[in-house]
């Protein structure tokens, strides 16, 4: 077993899955990382069974349109309950869970989705709230980006705070636009013929 208090952050995040914009990851051992611009991430722990997870989403709820799916995908009420669910799955229980939650920066001054950070922060803070589910620590709002890593065998987390340069900026929004722009597209026909 890795004695995590003994690494540095550089070596944890080195080690670490990477938590794309719409994604969720639950582990026992291996640590966690994410980008976060606008977008919110909560990482759940349980400290009797060393299980933790990590999500990281985009919209603070679901809207209903043509996108319906993509919508879904990357709204905090989808992230939110995935993640507890697969924790309660594989041995957590939702009275012992406790949150850690970053993110809701502004980094796109200006922009109609200026307050997209703002409005992920209060949903994040109402869902735990409404599921007693104590946050614990929180890093949220500012004119940062911010790269979080989550340790679940000790429920650790690291969150640095990084000055938005136009270039990140660009960088993030271009991420999430991919992963948003990639779960719109149909899957390709398949030749496979089922008999």
């Amino acid at each position: 077993m890795t004695d995590w208090d003994a690494l540095s952050p550089q070596e944890i995040e080195r080690r670490s899955i990477n938590i794309a914009p719409g994604g969720w990851s639950v582990e026992r051992e291996r640590p966690m990382a994410t980008l976060l611009g606008s977008c919110v991430a909560v990482c759940l722990y349980d400290e009797a069974t060393r299980l933790g997870g990590m999500n990281h989403f985009m919209l603070p709820n679901m809207r209903r349109g043509a996108n319906d799916d993509v919508d879904t995908v990357l709204s905090g009420d989808y992230a939110m309950e995935v993640l507890i669910n697969a924790m309660v799955a594989q041995g957590a229980a939702r009275h012992r869970l406790k949150a850690k939650a970053f993110g809701g920066g502004t980094i796109l001054t200006g922009s109609a989705s200026s307050n997209i950070g703002v409005r992920n922060v209060e949903f994040a803070r109402e869902w735990l709230e409404r599921e007693r589910i104590p946050l614990v620590a929180s890093d949220f709002l500012g004119p940062w980006s911010r790269k979080v890593l989550f340790v679940p065998a000790i429920g650790d987390a690291y969150c640095r705070k990084m000055a938005t340069t136009q270039p990140t900026a660009q960088e993030i929004a271009r991420e999430e636009a991919a992963y948003a722009e990639s779960l719109r597209r149909k899957p390709p026909k398949s030749n496979v013929e089922l008999f």
